[in-house]
């Protein structure tokens, strides 16, 4: 490990920094591949595809049952004291990460709901389908990295634990640019060598993002809709090895 990273609380295994997106419709299907990632992935990421499904909240009760950890990709984005009660709760149900994405008064009430539990607020400064051109669409003026900057020390002065951030948008050098190493940093848009890029406009390979200093690696695609997940898991977990 590099001195930077034993600043931050990252798992020692390379395989448990790997956190698989559940994009799929239904609590039955994502069942499935939770049971053929078996012994392969500890961490799934739980986003709109399934928090509206018939069956949520006992998938809930099934990865914890099975002691799995879990990323649940909110996006809160509302007044302080609902976002506050919906970490709470988040917190009571035992999950491990849930994002946010909205301003200064967002994220302290995250960061207030959370309590004293092991429950981590990532912030998520600019979404990975937005590019320059995006974010002009949006109203801002500035460039994206400038968006970053600002949002990671903002996320840092309110208490975050973690932001979410692109392969190319340099996680190492978002820690320089928001002055603190203790900062989880955890990358969507991670794509194998040749592989689709699907939405994501700043992408990466795994074994980038983690040169990068990236902490976690969050996919979904290449893996759920492959033919083998576990082996198409292996792979992926292999290119973060090559380089952890």
């Amino acid at each position: 490990m590099t001195p930077m990273t034993k600043c931050r609380e990252v798992p020692a295994k390379t395989e448990d920094r790997l956190i698989v997106a559940l994009d799929v419709p239904s609590v039955s299907e994502a069942r499935v591949l939770i049971d053929k990632l078996e012994g392969v992935v500890s961490f799934f990421k739980l986003g709109l595809w399934l928090q509206f499904a018939a069956g949520f909240d006992g998938l809930l009760d099934y990865l914890l049952a099975k002691k799995k950890n879990i990323f649940l990709d909110a996006k809160m984005f509302d007044i302080g004291e609902t976002v506050k009660q919906g970490v709470a709760r988040a917190a009571e149900r035992g999950v491990t990460f849930v994002t946010v994405h909205g301003d200064g008064e967002i994220m302290k009430a995250a960061v207030e709901g959370k309590g004293n539990s092991g429950l981590k607020i990532f912030a998520i400064p600019v979404l990975t389908s937005v590019d320059q051109d995006g974010l002009r669409e949006l109203g801002y003026l500035c460039s994206v990295e400038d968006v970053i900057r600002l949002r990671v020390k903002r996320a840092i002065e309110c208490g975050c634990d973690g932001i979410i951030a692109a392969p190319y948008d340099n996680p190492n050098r978002i820690r320089e640019l928001g002055g603190d190493q203790r900062l989880l940093i955890a990358t969507p848009g991670v794509r194998l060598a040749g592989s689709s890029v699907d939405d994501h406009k700043r992408p990466g390979t795994p074994a980038q993002a983690i040169s990068a200093g990236a902490d976690y690696l969050v996919i979904g695609r290449p893996i759920v809709r492959s033919d083998d997940p576990a082996r198409a898991a292996t792979a992926i977990i292999e290119n973060m090895r090559s380089v952890a």
